[in-house]
């Protein structure tokens, strides 16, 4: 098939290493919005878990933001998630539920998912890839092959990987 207009040019990829129990990753959330509005589409930003031993649902909770993924709705989830920190310390599974319901998900699917395991995998997976790489906590960016720690501070962060971004897309154009 012969299609005469021009190809479009991949995203960058980002790849954000976060937990939605860590108040780090809820202190980054105004930079990646604040990514998502200035790229649009050229930004593949992909949320990677990294649950931290410390924090007793992060795990249960990177499950179950993969359930919502699989029920199309994985960034205002994860948003939602973060941005209520302190009630999933003290809610735990049935928080993660609870938000699911808010957001017009299929809550017993949620329960569901978190009982049978079925995102462990992914999970698990993106775990050890972090750790591969050097993640040592989150939120902990990859882009271009660079890795940017922002677990200790934000400060300067978001305009180092827009520079990045800015350079990649320069190199595809």
């Amino acid at each position: 098939m012969n299609d005469s207009s021009p190809a479009r040019p991949a995203p960058v990829v980002l790849d954000v290493w976060c937990e939605l129990q860590c108040p780090d990753c809820r202190g980054a959330l105004a930079d990646l919005r604040a990514l998502r509005a200035r790229y649009g589409d050229r930004l593949e930003l992909r949320l990677r878990h990294f649950p931290l031993e410390k924090h007793k649902h992060a795990f249960a909770a990177a499950q179950a933001a993969e359930e919502a993924a699989e029920q199309g709705s994985a960034w205002p989830y994860i948003e939602a998630v973060l941005g209520r920190v302190e009630e999933l310390d003290r809610g735990g599974e049935a928080f993660l539920v609870e938000i699911a319901g808010e957001l017009g998900l299929d809550a017993e699917e949620f329960d569901t998912a978190l009982i049978d395991g079925r995102h462990i995998l992914i999970v698990d997976a993106d775990q050890a890839e972090g750790k591969a790489i050097g993640v040592t906590g989150t939120p902990t960016y990859v882009i271009g092959g660079e890795r940017l720690d922002g677990g200790k501070s934000q400060d300067g962060l978001r305009e180092r990987i827009e520079e990045i971004a800015d350079r990649l897309l320069a190199e595809q154009a």
